[in-house]
This record gives structure tokens, sequence and C-alpha cells, in this order.
């Protein structure tokens, strides 16, 4: 071999590579290129067009009797949100009436506990006759469920009997 020739072991097999000797590989970063280290700074573009005016010029406007327009910004430099202040809140607070769903009656519940028992069934296979979870026959038989039409007409098919009114 040459001496800017060397044997470079590849998968087993073994090339000669050649080097130009007059190139050298650097050993760690390269500090001969030169850098741009200049800061780079940013700067803020003031208000364009009419919310230009700065509070000296709106002051002297004021002064010479010119026409002003000033208006405050509904929360305008403050960090909040739009909807923290509620415009109805006095009455939010009067109001005293609690509301509810309407949940099944007790004429209900006890009908679909007696055709169930008629019937022989527990709550968990009446609910897999209707293809629901065990807890919405318990919510119904309890008077806790908001009646819904669709699983009402279920019962009604599953069970072979006709349910009073959910309210």
């Amino acid at each position: 071999l040459k001496p800017s020739e060397r044997t470079v072991p590849i998968r087993g097999l073994s090339f000669a590579a050649t080097t130009p000797p007059d190139f050298v590989m650097p050993s760690g970063p390269s500090l001969q290129a030169t850098q741009d280290w200049a800061p780079v700074v940013w700067t803020k573009t003031g208000p364009k067009g009419k919310a230009s005016k700065s509070s000296s010029e709106v002051n002297a406007a004021r002064r010479s009797g010119a026409a002003v327009e000033t208006e405050k910004k509904h929360g305008g430099g403050a960090n909040q949100s739009a909807h923290s202040q509620v415009p109805n809140a006095k009455k939010l607070d009067e109001n005293t009436e609690t509301f509810r769903h309407d949940t099944v009656s007790h004429d209900f519940k006890m009908a679909l506990q007696q055709a169930r028992l008629a019937k022989k069934m527990s709550q968990a296979a009446l609910a897999t006759a209707i293809n629901e979870k065990g807890t919405v026959i318990n919510e119904y038989e309890s008077g806790k469920a908001i009646p819904n039409g669709a699983i009402i007409n279920k019962l009604n098919r599953a069970l072979g009997v006709r349910l009073p009114k959910a309210k």
C-alpha cells in the first residue's frame, strides 16, 4: 500500500481507500468558518391608523377643542375573559327555584316491578331481554330514571303488558 492508501474493512471484505494527501479530516467542530454573532433585536410596532395617537396628541386635540373620540374597551388591558362578568348575575342570585328533570311516577315504577315479578324475571334478566344495562331497570324501579319512550316500549314488549304513562 502507498502512504495515501489504507484498507477499510466493510462487512468482512477489505477495500483499499485512497484519501488525497492534502485533505485532513477535522477532529472536532470546524472553527475555520466565521459566524455572524450580531444580536437580533425584535421590536414591537406601535398601533397604526386611528389608534396611533399618543396621549399627548389626544390632550393637545382636547385643548384645541377638536372632537376627540375615546372609548374604553370592555375588559381592555386586563387579562380576563369576556365571559367572567355575567350581565344577569343579580337575576341568577335572586332565582331560588330548583329545576329537576321529570322522573318516572310511583304508579309506573310499581307496575313495572309487579309485571317483572309476574314473569318471574330478575332485573338483570329483564335488562338482557331489552338490550340495556341492569342499572337502567334498577333506576326505573327506584323512580330515579328520566323517562325514555324507546326503553318504555321495549319494557312493554318484553313484559307483554301496557305500563302506565311515565309522568
